[in-house]
């Protein structure tokens, strides 16, 4: 996913999908086991969307921290 179309997501849907990437992550190296993987570039792009999604979580944390300090 694009990282705007995941900034237009709210915390909850961002969590949900958190947890659909990691789950498709650990089925990707299933299948990579059992030499089912056809494309291995699947583990790159997983893993790069689970960064993005903790990257875009941490943003809004720091967020409303700074906006309790004011």
């Amino acid at each position: 996913m694009k990282t705007r179309e995941l900034r237009a997501l709210n915390d909850a849907k961002l969590l949900e999908l958190y947890d659909d990437k990691v789950q498709s992550l650990y089925h990707l190296r299933l299948e990579k086991m059992t030499g089912e993987l056809k494309d291995t570039s699947m583990f790159r792009k997983t893993r790069r969307d689970i960064a993005r999604i903790l990257t875009i979580l941490r943003e809004r944390q720091l967020a409303q921290d700074v906006a309790k300090k004011d």
